[in-house]
């Protein structure tokens, strides 16, 4: 019997198509940004993933005119298999944003940072062979915006978002990183937990024993890509060429499953207990007919357990057909009613 995190295997057909909000009414133009980010904390990967990174920033309508006004910021982080331009596709963005400021929700800055990799995502962790993404988001990114924007530069003043993978990425650097982030919000996150897969399959062992190049990994199906990116996230492997990780197969099947699951949220969520009860506000969410429903239910379960204040609800919905009205019509009132916006934001 084998173990694997659950993780992004539901999103196979997922991260395509969104239902879009109707269009609001008046609603005022936001001004959009691409830029790219240096990753300080990306120097050296083994993948030879880029280090100047792409992402796009959404600059609410005031911002313009209003020259001495800071703003807080809500970072925003894509699922496995895209990037933040794809991600701004499926969110709608900026007519979901432009939507939410028109309905009332307080005006902030939007970002959304890439993290795509060699094998379609980062999972927004710590390894030399993809590059530290989840020091990127936390500390690169963050400081480029405030040293590049009109921000508040406070933590109470900071939103961290996700989505599938990056509600993943949201768990996790939330977790860590409540020194950086005020509130969070946590959206149908994949990976939550480490379970039971079934006997091997010696042909996708085989596949992947094969992968050489990235040319290679482009050629695997979604799942067994899933599978390499799972790998060079969370056991990388300094001395393995050509790809520097190890998979859960042969010898070091139990060390590696090991490594896995000490890489689920749910696993480590009790060492950051102190941490989670620093944020203002926590948010959870997924859909009914999402097979991710299950941990991020846990998740919620296991907060509540701890008196850490959160919300969870399961909504009509797959794991992405409502995400754009979500983020229009949740994440940002949420965003909007629990930043700081004043000057003596901590």
């Amino acid at each position: 019997m084998r173990y694997v995190i659950v993780c992004v295997i539901f999103a196979a057909t997922a991260q395509v198509k969104t239902d879009i909000p109707p269009v609001v009414p008046d609603a005022k133009p936001v001004a959009v940004e691409h830029i790219k980010i240096h990753g300080a904390a990306l120097e050296g990967n083994l993948e030879k993933n880029e280090v100047d990174r792409e992402a796009m920033v959404f600059l609410p309508p005031s911002y313009a005119a209003q020259k001495t006004r800071r703003y807080p910021v809500v970072y925003a982080l894509h699922g496995y298999s895209i990037g933040a331009a794809q991600w701004s596709h499926e969110i709608h963005v900026p007519q979901t944003i432009e939507g939410a400021f028109a309905q009332g929700a307080g005006e902030m800055i939007v970002v959304l940072p890439d993290s795509k990799t060699v094998h379609n995502g980062s999972m927004y962790s710590s390894s030399v062979t993809t590059g530290d993404f989840e020091q990127y988001v936390a500390h690169d990114v963050v400081a480029y915006i405030d040293a590049h924007y009109r921000t508040i530069p406070k933590r109470s003043s900071r939103g961290l978002v996700g989505h599938s993978m990056g509600g993943y990425g949201a768990s996790r650097i939330g977790m860590k990183h409540s020194d950086v982030f005020g509130s969070l919000y946590i959206m149908s996150p994949c990976c939550m937990s480490a379970r039971g897969a079934g006997q091997s399959n010696p042909e996708n062992e085989k596949a992947l024993e094969a992968v050489k190049t990235p040319a290679d990994s482009a050629k695997l199906p979604f799942g067994l890509r899933a599978q390499l990116a799972s790998a060079a996230a969370w056991s990388p492997d300094p001395k393995n060429p050509p790809l520097y990780l190890d998979l859960p197969i042969g010898d070091k099947q139990q060390e590696v499953l090991a490594k896995w699951a000490a890489n689920a949220p749910l696993a480590f969520v009790d060492q950051y207990i102190g941490n989670l009860k620093q944020y203002k506000a926590i948010a959870i969410d997924v859909g009914d007919k999402d097979g991710l429903r299950v941990g991020a239910a846990k998740l919620h379960e296991i907060l509540d357990s701890y008196d850490v204040a959160n919300t969870f609800e399961v909504y009509p919905g797959t794991h992405t057909s409502a995400v754009a009205d979500r983020f229009q019509n949740h994440v940002m009132p949420f965003f909007g009613k629990n930043l700081c916006t004043g000057a003596n934001c901590m």
